[in-house]
């Protein structure tokens, strides 16, 4: 097996890069859905041939390398199908509509900017979906601000701030297990971990979103009513609701493993819509009663699509759901990254890459920093979110790894960057899909989302402190790396 040259070893990522500009040009939006696996394929393909045709490695040797990376992705896997059940069983049930019913009631127009970022922050946690909570309760608080003649930008900002705190934190989101995944760390730990970011940057966006509807002139009038009239009429609120999000979080607390845990939340979801939502149940039954029809919409409702209609747009794309097939994209995506990563690493190309990263960075705050530039570049250049939480997840591996640096390091650096940044780039698929449903461009919103642009600056000054770093034991950081050169 010859060594390969840093030119050779960076091939592969600039022909991702230039198929996946292709894609993003051609697809825009859509990239997710196929293009971007299939030009992540074809790179496949092209490291093959050059490790079998020009580095002598052997097809078995990158077949197993392929098979071991993608065999760590399995439980991060598992978890984005409970994660896509669970979404849609709490929308149906009622859990989800309920939390917006109940935060909608308690606005003040001079905190109404704060509290539309807390109230966001709460329901992405708990739903673990930014585009969830922008699409429902982010909507409904962007109307009533601007009844209010509050400034859209700075509720839109409020709105988006709280949704990809979520998104960074929450263990239901995808990205948040995405992350862990890649870098080898436990879920729990990853969330544990990124408090120390995601806190700080809470305050922060706390005091500010205060201080701005404290001094922000507020004309026009608040009128909630007509949206809590048309939630109450397409579901039965009942505080009774709340108890699940409070089991799934007791689950949590007592670490109860992820899939488990989403799993029976989900059936609990499930079950209740058949006790509390008698009329969305009789639309997916199509009117048919009996055992046998409801066995029939329970599965519907974790597995597959249901449109539900309610009479009030913004309650339909509520209660518009996909269940684990609205993760079969991103699952694809997962593995045609995680086999990239595999190839790379079997034909012995990531350790060149990283042998020079090690050289261009010499303390913990340059790795850390170099990490988050990286991903915000990613998220610029590749234009989605998954690949720019991946990709440079499977990159920097290894470095961290022999700079002893705990996995949960590398997955919190991701988070703070690759999560947060993808809503201010304004082709990237995430800010395509916010700008469109907000009704706003990225550049309007972009300056007031303090969220996103804190976070990234936060993570840099503890690495460069060294506050909260964790380090791997000598023999244990030994080890890891020897397993990874051998794989």
């Amino acid at each position: 097996m010859k060594k390969p040259s840093l030119l050779l070893s960076i091939s592969p990522i600039i022909i991702a890069i230039v198929l996946l500009l292709a894609c993003v040009m051609l697809f825009s939006e859509d990239l997710s859905g196929g293009a971007a696996q299939i030009a992540l394929s074809i790179t496949l393909i092209y490291i093959s041939v050059v490790g079998i045709f020009f580095l002598k490695v052997p097809w078995e040797k990158i077949e197993k390398g392929i098979g071991h990376n993608i065999e760590q992705s399995t439980g991060a896997i598992l978890i984005l199908l409970m994660i896509g059940a669970l979404t849609a069983t709490w929308m149906l049930s009622g859990i989800v509509p309920t939390m917006i019913y109940y935060g909608l009631q308690i606005i003040h127009p001079k905190a109404f900017i704060v509290v539309t970022f807390v109230l966001c922050s709460l329901v992405s946690v708990l739903a673990g979906s930014s585009w969830t909570t922008v699409g429902t309760v982010g909507v409904a608080m962007l109307g009533a601000g601007t009844l209010i003649g509050l400034p859209a930008g700075w509720v839109a900002g409020a709105v988006l701030s709280g949704a990809y705190l979520g998104d960074k934190l929450s263990p239901l989101s995808d990205t948040v297990n995405l992350a862990a995944a890649v870098s080898g760390t436990d879920l729990y730990t990853h969330v544990r971990y990124s408090m120390y970011t995601a806190i700080p940057a809470f305050v922060i966006c706390a005091i500010v979103y205060t201080i701005v509807g404290l001094v922000v002139p507020i004309s026009g009038e608040m009128n909630m009513q007509e949206q809590l009239t048309a939630i109450r009429s397409a579901f039965n609120i009942s505080p009774f609701l709340l108890l699940v999000p409070c089991f799934t979080f007791f689950l949590v607390v007592k670490k109860v493993p992820a899939t488990i845990t989403l799993f029976f939340s989900a059936l609990i979801g499930g079950v209740l819509t058949f006790i509390v939502q008698p009329d969305i149940v009789a639309q997916v039954t199509g009117g048919q009663g009996g055992f046998i029809a409801g066995f029939k919409a329970l599965i519907q409702m974790m597995g597959s699509h249901v449109d539900i209609e309610t009479g009030n747009a913004m309650l339909n794309r509520l209660a518009c759901t996909s269940g684990m097939s609205r993760m079969v994209d991103t699952i694809w995506l997962v593995i045609c990254i995680m086999a990239v990563g595999g190839a790379l690493s079997a034909t012995g190309m990531i350790e060149v890459i990283t042998d020079r990263l090690l050289r261009a960075v010499r303390s913990t705050g340059s790795v850390i920093a170099t990490t988050i530039v990286t991903c915000i570049v990613c998220n610029c250049v590749l234009a989605d979110q998954y690949m720019s939480v991946l990709l440079p997840g499977n990159m920097f591996k290894d470095l961290y790894r022999r700079k002893r640096l705990a996995p949960e390091v590398l997955s919190r650096a991701l988070g703070d960057s690759a999560t947060v940044s993808s809503v201010l780039v304004p082709w990237n698929t995430c800010a395509l899909v916010q700008s469109n449903v907000l009704g706003m461009a990225t550049l309007a919103y972009f300056p007031f989302t303090i969220f996103c642009f804190i976070t990234p600056v936060i993570s840099i000054v503890l690495g460069y402190t060294g506050f909260k770093i964790h380090h791997l034991p000598e023999e244990a950081s030994d080890q890891t790396a020897q397993e990874a050169l051998s794989a």
